[in-house]
């Protein structure tokens, strides 16, 4: 066991840096572990490398396994895939587990916390558990049914698992709609129709909105039908979002709802745990064509220098993997 570890660190406004910190050794239901790869959550992460994170939301926006505070340093994360090396109770050495745990070289974390990988799961693949159980949970607060036609507004990593999961709900009419015309590429691999936002098809069941822009929750509204239900998935950290409701907001007497990992979704919270929706999750991720939305990994040690065009924008990057060497 090295007691030694290297972790990503957010240090100040568009900073990033790798920190040592020294490990204890392992004890009681603790598991040492070697990260194989972890992941981006780029639109959160972004809030977090600019400094955005709202003083009101500081509480709720900490991590699982943070450390520091808000705005900075922090290290932050919660996409980790990394393989056991000390057998402990019904874990044994070599199995790979997901973690809520921020990008980090090796660490120990309750045995509890952690979750089982398949072994014919690739383990950049398997960093996109903690966006498909969002994407899941979103499809529980949106309760979409066969034969509907459903719409998501931006095809970044949720959004998009958004459109693959209601692609597959039998007779679904799913649409994809972003500003890069780029995304037809996914929601051909997907089995979805693409829009840009000018040409959506309006009249829709259901709207799932995952752009975080004002415009994109505002052509959500406009694009729904009569009675429908618009699901708010974004997340705008400090940046204020203006909502046109005069229109046909209430004439169409629409439905507009907010849905957020953090709880189960109501429909399913009284027979589900946390960790079955994440289990659930893991099993969904077993379709090769998933891996369309993986950029080509960067390695962890050029994560300071690489990361940063990708949290500002300037790549066109859906999940951002990380590998260890």
């Amino acid at each position: 066991m090295s007691e030694i570890a290297r972790a990503l660190w957010y240090t100040a406004p568009q900073t990033i840096e790798i920190r040592e910190e020294k490990l204890s050794k392992s004890s009681g239901n603790r598991v040492y572990l070697k990260t194989h790869a972890s992941a981006i959550s780029r639109g959160t992460e972004a809030i977090v490398f600019r400094g955005d994170v709202p003083v009101s939301e500081r509480e709720r926006m900490i991590a699982p396994f943070q450390e520091g505070t808000f705005p900075f340093p922090v290290k932050y994360g919660y996409a980790n895939v990394s393989e056991v090396i000390e057998t402990k109770d019904d874990l044994k050495a070599g199995q790979r587990v997901f973690s809520l745990f921020p990008h980090q070289s090796n660490f120990l974390l309750s045995a509890d916390a952690l979750y089982l990988i398949p072994s014919d799961l690739p383990s950049t693949r398997a960093t996109l558990a903690a966006n498909m159980e969002t994407a899941l949970n979103i499809m529980w607060d949106a309760a979409i049914l066969p034969c509907s036609n459903v719409a998501v507004v931006g095809a970044g990593t949720v959004g998009s698992l958004v459109g693959y999961l209601c692609a597959r709900i039998a007779g679904a009419h799913v649409t994809m709609i972003d500003v890069n015309p780029k995304r037809q590429d996914i929601a051909d691999e997907f089995s979805c129709t693409f829009s840009l936002p000018e040409v959506a098809p309006e009249n829709q069941d259901v709207v799932v909105h995952c752009s975080a822009s004002e415009s994109g929750l505002n052509t959500a509204i406009r694009i729904a039908g009569r009675e429908a239900r618009i699901v708010e998935a974004s997340w705008y950290g400090s940046r204020p979002s203006g909502l046109v409701l005069g229109g046909s907001f209430h004439s169409q007497r629409l439905s507009l709802i907010s849905s957020q990992v953090g709880q189960v979704a109501p429909i399913m919270r009284p027979r589900w745990t946390h960790r079955r929706r994440m289990e659930a999750a893991i099993s969904l991720l077993k379709d090769d064509v998933l891996d369309t939305l993986l950029a080509l990994p960067i390695e962890f040690e050029k994560a300071p220098k690489d990361l940063k065009d990708v949290l500002s924008g300037k790549k066109d990057t859906l999940c951002q993997p990380i590998v260890y060497s």
